[in-house]
């Protein structure tokens, strides 16, 4: 196996005008991925309803979480969400300039996620 770099902040130089999702990383029981957003967010009346949990950070820029129940969060740099299967939520908004940038870790569901 042979050693893998990158860097998290470096952005394309011609940035699409759609969201860029990288896996950088999967095994059997996970996957890594980085996703770059410039003011995207979930289409009206799009909800995601997942089959893993995600843990999710952001690293640059800020967001707008929406979710089911009519709660929403705000992240701002270095804020991170844990989400647990199949709980619905969307993008509501997300920052243009600085873009934000995500770091997700996609897991099998587990019944009682612990914090460590």
């Amino acid at each position: 196996m042979q050693l893998q770099k990158g860097n998290l902040a470096e952005l394309p130089a011609n940035q699409p005008d759609e969201e860029i999702f990288e896996e950088l990383l999967r095994t059997s029981s996970f996957r890594v991925e980085r996703i770059v957003s410039t003011g995207q967010a979930s289409p009206p009346g799009f909800w995601y309803d997942q089959e893993e949990d995600e843990w999710v950070a952001l690293l640059q820029g800020e967001a707008a979480l929406e979710f089911e129940d009519g709660s929403a969060e705000t992240l701002r740099s270095g804020d991170w969400v844990f989400l647990p299967a199949h709980m619905r939520h969307r993008v509501a908004s997300t920052s243009k300039e600085p873009p934000c940038i995500w770091l997700a870790v996609f897991g099998s569901p587990r019944s009682s996620p612990e914090r460590v």
